[in-house]
């Protein structure tokens, strides 16, 4: 509650008004039994039409302003709720922002997408109803309540015995059904992820003919949730039956209590009718709020699951270095990137990923690095800029640890091209100016002409402003390697880490693309993860890695001497010499 009540800080005064209309229209419906019960008694009794219809024209102005009251209150409760929920999106967002790649990994991005709409829905609606009738209803029924004392005290005892009753199969329900409706946002989490896996990997489905087992295990899920939600709904669904029949008992009681007192002369014909509508009332108010405790339930069991990413805090600290604060690339003897010791496990006690890996890189050199699947070359490389932190060991950039830096400095001196080339919903232009939105129309062009990308985007229609569809599936898998390495060498980073990123392109075109980067004007520090030899075999330096660890480091020549995995890798891929 109070992560809610924090967001809503802002809306002070629509918190308060909301509730305070509801209050104002709770009061003027309190009066329509007593008109009621005026006209029944002081009209119809003693025949006066004219008393009769002033009596309806206050009726009908209650109503009237009873709208009034109740539209006002629904205006300030929907300000509120969809502010302070907009507000927790954008807070939400930013902290998700925050994590660094081993927290992503951990929670899943199914489950943040669920945290970030059907939770958050849950709490706008939550908030909203609250506003409206979280202390309306209770106004209502013990109004009507005080009410019947002002009419019959003993008829009013009905009440007394009635609401205890009420309220006991209201806040049972909500206990019992709180817990269910968590288990249904997570049921929820497992059908999301099932369904973004399908789609994602449709054609690898096809492809090994999966589409049945892949039906079977949404089914199951889908199962669970369903009987989750049916279970949740046939507790939920008591409520209603079990308060009608507390309630219809009372009013038998009232009926038959009534009738002794009105034929005693204790009471009066409207009298009688007053005190019905007033059990009318708290039956109506009741199984309001009996719905409004369903919401409130789903609402808090999404509170606390929203909370639960709040509570994760990243593990990375951000240093405070600034990269304009000294210039790299004027010092002499200072390594563009240093390695000792340096040791990485994804899990917390599991296998390291890679162990003991130390090495030295000059500013301006290539760096190639090959090896076998799983021998950690993209972990290596994602040290460089944060996207995880060392076990042990060191990372440095410039003389400087990484964990000095500021990430928005890090980043900025780090250009990574990923393994999986990944684009954006918009145009060539838009994706291309992710990393330098100012760049020039000049720098672009030479970017375009480096990457080899100039040439298939001077054949589109409008060219730099050409739409890219979400997740760049109207280019071929070429097309979107040249175009993220284009968006990466715009940066002009003093490093620049290509990580298979030209695996889709031919050996002609891949051959031109490391001419082309050689050939920059401000000599970047290049790391090339490749498992092709001959997109290495010209680096200054290639580091072989095996099972995570370094197995040999040097230039082609001397590792077809020294290095026997080197070696058997550049002979599977060229026809070994006599």
């Amino acid at each position: 509650m109070k992560m809610i009540i924090r967001f809503m800080k802002d809306y002070k005064k629509e918190s308060i008004l909301a509730p305070l209309f509801k209050m104002l229209e709770a009061m003027l419906e309190l009066l329509v039994p007593l008109v009621v019960a005026a006209i029944i008694d002081k009209g119809i009794y003693t025949g006066s039409r004219r008393y009769i219809f002033m009596m309806c024209l206050v009726l009908f102005a209650l109503a009237l302003i009873g709208l009034l009251f109740s539209i006002t209150a629904q205006y300030f409760a929907a300000k509120s709720a969809v502010g302070a929920a907009s507000a927790m999106r954008s807070r939400l967002f930013s902290h998700i922002l925050s994590f660094g790649y081993r927290e992503m990994d951990d929670i899943g991005s199914s489950t943040l997408i669920t945290r970030m709409t059907s939770d958050i829905n849950q709490v706008q609606n939550g908030i909203n109803m609250v506003l409206r009738l979280f202390l309306r209803s209770p106004f209502i029924v013990f109004g009507a309540m005080i009410m019947a004392f002002t009419i019959d005290v003993r008829a009013a005892l009905i009440f007394v015995v009635t609401i205890p009753l009420l309220s006991l199969v209201v806040f049972t329900v909500m206990g019992v059904t709180k817990p269910i409706y968590k288990r249904v946002q997570a049921a929820l989490d497992h059908i999301l992820n099932i369904t973004r896996e399908n789609l994602t990997g449709v054609r690898v489905i096809r492809a090994f003919n999966r589409e049945e087992s892949e039906k079977e295990a949404f089914f199951a899920g889908n199962d669970r949730l369903t009987a989750l939600q049916k279970l949740a709904g046939m507790i939920s669904g008591l409520t209603n039956p079990l308060t009608l029949v507390i309630i219809n008992l009372a009013i038998i009681v009232l009926i038959q209590t009534g009738a002794v007192r009105v034929n005693e002369g204790s009471l009066s014909q409207g009298e009688v009718v007053a005190l019905y509508n007033y059990l009318s009332q708290i039956l109506v108010e009741l199984i309001k709020f009996a719905n409004l405790i369903v919401t409130i339930t789903k609402a808090l069991a999404s509170v606390n699951r929203v909370q639960d990413i709040f509570a994760i805090a990243p593990e990375m600290k951000e240093g405070s270095l600034e990269y304009s604060s000294f210039y790299p690339e004027k010092q002499s003897g200072v390594p563009a990137v240093e390695f000792s010791d340096v040791s990485f496990c994804y899990n917390e006690g599991g296998e390291a990923a890679v162990s003991d890996i130390t090495f030295r890189v000059e500013p301006g050199e290539t760096i190639g690095i090959i090896g076998g699947t799983g021998a950690g070359k993209t972990t290596l490389v994602n040290l460089i800029p944060r996207f995880y932190d060392a076990v042990s060991g060191t990372v440095s950039l410039f003389g400087h640890d990484v964990k000095e830096y500021s990430f928005r400095e890090l980043r900025n001196m780090v250009s990574v091209v990923p393994q999986k080339a990944q684009l954006f919903a918009g145009t060539i232009r838009s994706n291309l100016l992710m990393g330098v939105p100012e760049a020039a129309e000049q720098e672009i062009e030479e970017a375009l002409a480096i990457s080899q990308a100039k040439e298939f985007v001077d054949e589109k229609d409008g060219r730099l402003d050409a739409y890219v569809e979400q997740g760049g599936r109207n280019l071929s898998g070429g097309q979107k390697q040249r175009l993220t390495l284009a968006r990466a060498l715009l940066k002009k980073a003093p490093v620049l880490i290509m990580d298979d990123s030209a695996s889709a392109l031919d050996f002609a075109t891949d051959a031109r693309l490391r001419q082309a980067i050689k050939e920059m004007k401000h000599k970047p520090t290049v790391f090339i993860v490749a498992q092709r030899a001959s997109s290495l075999m010209h680096a200054d330096k290639i580091i072989v890695l095996d099972d995570g660890k370094i197995a040999g480091m040097g230039d082609h020549a001397s590792l077809l001497q020294e290095c026997d995995i080197y070696r058997e890798i550049y002979e599977t891929q060229f026809k070994k010499e006599a």
